[in-house]
């Protein structure tokens, strides 16, 4: 890029390593990340960066990583007030006996308020910088992330089932497009449709899923083939394995995210890659849920778009988007005795630019480069866990834990720095979960 004069700009970051993940999933050494106002303008060898901008918020990283911004592809926020509640049983178990009637008794946009805030600032100090939600009252969970500087697409929640958020799949969405309007123009707020499961929503309220989502241009968030009893269940009622099921009624597509996804046989995987979906996969939740192993390289030997969440606290028990890039890389390993597959550079991307193109925000977010949004993450990697270091993606994947993460930057503002949040006051966010944690107690 040639420059005429000194520019002043808003931020510049001069770092040891920079993981750009894209054009070319490489490190760059001793180079710079140049902001102005929201948007990343120039990537430049740190020697000659002082001779072609000025900015009074020059960041000097020498040991750390920069990588793009964390992208949690698929969690359930406000369920933090639910962590560690009803571990240890399947799934079924799990939603019918403990989760449903806790959420029956407790869930209120104030619960969804304030367990968002909280998880907001978990994934904060955990570089995440953007998050696909799942969860009841919308809205409150849309003033929690709009308060914590954090980017989001928020899903609009849909079941047959009433709760106390809603009476049926028609009020579901009747509600979920109403606060969606109270969001639409928050920059850093999009929205999906989020049916809960092909077990819980019927043909016809399917029809109407497709419907908005085509005529509002939404991505489409669900739990689909996370147990082999869903599937035993479809064939049963449907004679239709569920992927088969939504793919005769239109439902996948280059925009639906199929999370979980853990029972695909071939011809599942055929129809996902042939109509360029793409997959959620929670190695955590499906690990202590015991759902399942899923094969992440069938995956990828049809070409498929894989990213990465953490499911929601009350089954995993983090929001440690990390923890889930190195699980997903050796999970992957074990299941086909190959060492070499789903490499530390595969569990990256599966992290950042893979979610973001799940989301369609690819031309924005997931990868540092020229005209992309400044969201960015640097890790601290001078401790004697990563000493010596010869390949820093593989310390990030491999021996790197969320306290490593040290400065956290979103759309150009730095939300997080060694400790500290800019947006969200985390004795707050304490005092909000030992609240909670009183009044839950008198359930157990």
């Amino acid at each position: 890029m040639a420059h005429s004069t000194m520019q002043n700009v808003s931020a510049i970051i001069s770092t040891k390593w920079i993981c750009p993940v894209r054009p070319l999933n490489h490190v760059l050494e001793d180079h710079s990340i140049v902001i102005d106002d929201h948007q990343i303008i120039d990537i430049i060898d740190t020697k000659k960066v002082d001779a072609l901008y000025t900015t009074n918020q020059h960041y000097q990283l020498h040991h750390h990583i920069v990588t793009p911004g964390l992208i949690n592809t698929h969690t359930h926020a406000a369920m933090n007030l639910f962590r560690g509640y009803a571990d240890d049983q399947s799934l079924h178990t799990w939603l019918n006996e403990s989760i449903w009637p806790l959420e029956k008794k407790w869930v209120t946009p104030d619960f969804v308020y304030d367990g968002t805030l909280i998880a907001c600032a978990e994934m904060l100090k955990s570089g995440i910088t953007t998050f696909n939600e799942m969860y009841f009252y919308p809205q409150s969970a849309a003033q929690a992330i709009s308060q914590s500087g954090l980017r989001a697409n928020i899903g609009l929640f849909v079941m047959e089932h009433p709760s106390n958020y809603a009476n049926d799949a028609d009020d579901y969405l009747i509600k979920g497009l109403e606060a969606r309007d109270g969001w639409r123009d928050e920059k850093l707020i999009t929205s999906s449709i989020a049916p809960h499961a092909p077990y819980t929503i019927s043909n016809k309220t399917f029809e109407k899923i497709l419907t908005y989502a085509n005529q509002l241009n939404l991505t489409i968030h669900m739990h689909v083939h996370e147990t082999a009893a869903e599937i035993e269940e479809s064939i049963k009622e449907y004679q239709l394995r569920p992927i088969e099921r939504l793919n005769q009624l239109g439902i996948i597509s280059p925009q639906f995210m199929a999370v979980h996804a853990v029972h695909l046989n071939e011809h599942d995987l055929i129809t996902l890659a042939k109509e360029s979906a793409s997959v959620v996969h929670c190695p955590s939740s499906n690990l202590k849920l015991g759902s399942g192993l899923a094969n992440i390289d069938a995956m990828h030997q049809h070409h498929l778009n894989v990213c990465l969440g953490t499911d929601g606290s009350a089954s995993n028990n983090k929001l440690d988007l990390l923890h889930e890039m190195q699980l997903a890389s050796l999970i992957a390993k074990g299941l086909m005795q190959n060492p070499s597959i789903i490499d530390a550079r595969n569990s990256l991307e599966m992290a950042t630019i893979n979610g973001a193109k799940a989301l369609g925000l690819d031309d924005n977010i997931g990868s540092i480069e020229i005209g992309k949004f400044a969201d960015i993450t640097a890790f601290n990697i001078d401790s004697i866990n990563t000493l010596p270091i010869y390949d820093p993606i593989s310390h990030l994947v491999y021996a790197l834990s969320r306290d490593a993460v040290s400065h956290v930057w979103i759309n150009g503002a730095l939300q997080y720095q060694e400790g500290f949040l800019q947006s969200i006051d985390l004795k707050e966010c304490k005092d909000i979960a030992l609240r909670w944690q009183l009044k839950l107690k008198q359930n157990i």
